[in-house]
């Protein structure tokens, strides 16, 4: 059977409506099926989280800009373009992908209320139903930019590549970085052809210190970014590693990336790689499961956002965020969410998280949470530019 994709969550979306439609509270005990190593952590189940924000199309990354709004990426809800016959497509039983306008950059105030920053970005919906568009989004100073996985001619939208893009005060945006192009001249060294999306899915973008660094999962790469539109290749994972699907990137003096893992998943089966600047790699902490998401604070406390924790996944209302602490102990501070798939820390010192970022396509599904983790000041280098404590080097190394 073909294994992976950042976006085969649809396999399991029969069961996720089924097992949803019965219970809106229904939980899967965290501790089922996992590893001894994830059965060892404390499970404190769901402590001071809210609902902030509804009516989300697909949230996927998220961050606080300068003027304190949370700016959020959605995938949107695909559409009905078809471009069979005009380049290469996604194979079955993935492809063929249908695109559309439907994706989003928006932000919310404090209050959760929404505003649409801009619209009718390229949004895609795969062969069973599965949609990515507008993947996250990064600022540099007072710019902001939005990366795009759901866009390019494999995906149906033939009119605009994947790529890097700049969103004007006006709500217009421009391409600053072909990564479709990119991906094509300048191939990984062990691309999975069973598996294989020729427009990449890229998923996680960061800034640090006025150069933009974005994360592709498919094909398993790392890229920076200027804002000239320079592309440049920090590391190919599937040289070293092979196809372990990485997603999410942190920066705290080096990079920190975790990765989904192949599917069907194993509980324990996902890692946290230390990548440098230079691109030297390293295996920094195993036992995770299907991470989406990390974030780190200026306590070198490290969040792992887990989609789905459970061995068999993914599976709904199994996701969960894990507390490292320095020393290595880790607690799962909030479980029992519903295909979460972004996270990132508030001036507030609260947790955001995009939840129902996957799951049945019922437009205004998805939500952001609010998951109060304490009283100390907590701060991300993602949300300040890649500066701050995350460059004292601290004690991650």
């Amino acid at each position: 059977m073909r294994i992976t994709k950042i976006f085969y969550l649809l396999l399991f979306i029969a069961a996720a409506l089924i097992i949803y439609s019965c219970s809106n509270k229904e939980q899967i005990p965290v501790a089922a099926s996992v590893d001894k190593s994830a059965i060892a952590l404390k499970v404190n189940s769901n402590p001071n989280v809210t609902v902030f924000a509804t009516g989300l199309n697909a949230p996927r990354g998220l961050k606080f800009g300068p003027d304190g709004y949370l700016y959020v990426a959605e995938g949107g809800l695909g559409g009905s373009i078809s471009t069979a016959g005009l380049c290469d497509s996604v194979i079955p039983p993935i492809g063929p992908y249908l695109g559309g306008h439907t994706a989003r950059v928006v932000k919310l105030d404090s209050h959760g209320v929404l505003t649409v920053v801009a619209d009718q970005l390229p949004s895609s919906q795969d062969a069973r139903g599965d949609h990515m568009g507008a993947a996250d989004v990064a600022f540099i100073g007072n710019t902001l930019y939005a990366l795009l996985g759901g866009a390019g001619c494999s995906h149906g939208v033939e009119s605009t590549p994947n790529s890097i893009i700049k969103i004007n005060p006006d709500g217009t945006w421009n391409v600053v970085a072909d990564l479709s192009y990119y991906q094509k001249t300048h191939p990984v060294a062990h691309p999975n052809a069973d598996d294989f999306e020729p427009d990449g899915t890229w998923y996680s973008m960061v800034n640090v210190r006025g150069d933009l660094y974005a994360v592709e999962p498919n094909h398993c790469e790392m890229v920076k970014v200027t804002t000239n539109g320079d592309i440049k290749r920090v590391i190919d994972f599937s040289a070293i590693y092979g196809h372990i699907v990485p997603t999410s990137v942190a920066y705290h003096g080096n990079f920190f990336v975790g990765n989904l893992d192949t599917f069907p998943t194993v509980a324990g089966g996902s890692n946290i790689y230390k990548v440098t600047p230079s691109g030297q790699s390293m295996i920094w902490a195993r036992g995770f499961s299907e991470v989406l998401g990390l974030v780190i604070d200026q306590n070198d406390r490290m969040y792992v956002l887990e989609s789905s924790a459970v061995t068999g996944g993914p599976a709904p209302s199994t996701g969960r965020i894990v507390k490292v602490e320095p020393s290595g102990k880790r607690e799962v501070i909030a479980d029992s969410l519903f295909f979460p798939t972004g996270i990132t820390m508030g001036p507030d010192g609260a947790l955001y998280v995009s939840n129902k970022g996957f799951g049945p396509p019922i437009p205004g599904f998805g939500e952001i949470l609010r998951i109060q983790i304490g009283k100390e000041n907590h701060d991300n280098d993602d949300d300040h530019n890649g500066k701050g404590h995350g460059d004292t080097g601290g004690h991650r190394k």
